[in-house]
């Protein structure tokens, strides 16, 4: 690729982390070196990663390269779906509006709750037996 103006924006999701780039171009997505067909291969994780994109009307007007690493599969679709609405705000501050209403720029606080001490899991207590 080009040395072109790209836009930047850092996705999170659970123990998910995406960098994304946008490039002005034709709505071609690079995930980790391959195309977003080829890395995703669920169609609600795609619909997710476009969601930002199609809310912004910019589908085809920019090219976005990926790097996600960390969590599973879910989890890094809802990281580079939270790194494109934050670069597009980049590109477009007039966008933040629109994105925010659709929910896109809030990151998801949610995570796994960790294992407590005495209990078989973060609340499964183990069984209680009267004799």
């Amino acid at each position: 690729m080009t040395e072109a103006r790209y836009y930047y924006g850092t996705g999170r999701r659970k123990t998910s982390v995406a960098r994304v780039r946008l490039y002005p171009g034709t709505g071609d997505i690079v995930i980790n070196g391959k195309p977003l067909n080829e890395y995703c291969s669920r169609e609600s994780d795609r619909q997710l990663i476009l969601r930002p994109l199609r809310a912004a009307e910019m589908a085809d007007k920019f090219s976005v390269i990926v790097k996600v690493f960390g969590g599973g599969v879910s989890g890094q679709a809802g990281a580079i779906s939270h790194g494109i609405s934050r670069a597009l705000t980049e590109a477009d501050p007039n966008l933040r509006e629109t994105l925010r209403r659709a929910g896109l720029l809030t990151r998801d606080p949610r995570a796994k709750e960790r294992k407590k001490p005495g209990l078989k899991r973060a609340r499964k207590a183990p069984q209680y037996t009267k004799r």
